[in-house]
C-alpha cells in the first residue's frame, strides 16, 4: 500500500498519514516533487533482466524520458535468495548504503515495477516518508535531502531515470537523522 507519513523533524511525531494518491501529490507538489500511478501489471518472469523490464514498460519509459530529458535508464532489482548463504549480508549491505541522508546533483526518479521501498524526504522541519509500491512513480528534485529504505528483506524492482551518468552519486550529509525515524517495515505495519 502506498503511504505518505509526514513527521516532525525533532521528535518523529506523526503530523499526517494518508494512502490517498491525490493527497500525496498535493503534499509533495509544493516541494517540487511529483507522484504518479502507472499500471504495473506487465507479466515478468522471476528472472527477467533489465531489457525485459524496460521493454514491458517501453511506452511510459519513452514518454518520461522525453518529458524530463532523461538520457539514461536502468533497472535495480533485488529479491531474497534463500538458497544463497551470502544473501542476508548482501541485502544488509545494499540496504545500509542508502539509509544515510544524502542528496544528488540531479533529480531522483523511480518507477516501482514490483515490491516496495520508502523514500524519506527531509524538507525543512519535517520528514516526509513515502512508501512506494508497484505502480508508483516518484520524482525528487536535485539537491533534496533524503534517504531510502528497502526494508530488512529487500524485494523490489524499480526503473531509474537519469540525465547524466554520474548524477545519481550520493552526497552524504553525515547528519544521522535517519536513525530517529521508523523503518519501511514499521511504516507498513502502521508504525509511528
Amino acid at each position: 500500500m502506498t503511504i505518505l507519513q509526514v513527521m516532525a523533524e525533532d521528535d518523529a511525531r506523526v503530523l499526517l498519514r494518508t494512502t490517498d494518491p491525490e493527497k500525496i501529490n498535493d503534499e509533495l507538489g509544493p516541494h517540487g516533487m511529483w507522484f504518479e500511478r502507472w499500471q504495473a501489471n506487465a507479466p515478468l518472469p522471476d528472472d527477467a533482466g533489465e531489457d525485459e523490464v524496460l521493454e514491458a514498460y517501453r511506452e511510459d519509459v519513452d514518454r518520461l524520458c522525453k518529458q524530463g530529458d532523461y538520457r539514461l535508464v536502468d533497472v535495480v532489482r533485488l529479491h531474497p535468495d534463500d538458497e544463497d548463504p551470502g544473501w542476508p549480508e548482501k541485502a544488509r549491505a545494499a540496504r545500509t548504503k542508502f539509509l544515510d541522508e544524502h542528496t544528488h546533483d540531479e533529480d531522483e526518479v523511480r518507477f516501482f515495477v514490483e515490491g516496495s521501498g520508502c523514500f524519506y524526504l527531509h524538507l525543512g522541519d519535517r520528514v516526509y516518508a513515502v512508501v512506494c509500491e508497484a505502480g508508483d512513480l516518484l520524482a525528487v528534485p536535485a539537491g533534496t535531502t533524503h534517504w531510502f529504505d528497502m526494508g530488512e528483506r529487500p524485494a523490489f524492482a524499480a526503473i531509474r531515470f537519469f540525465q547524466e551518468e554520474d548524477g545519481w552519486i550520493g552526497n552524504f550529509t553525515g547528519s544521522g537523522i535517519s536513525a530517529r525515524f521508523p523503518s519501511l517495515d514499521e511504516l507498513v505495519a502502521g508504525g509511528q
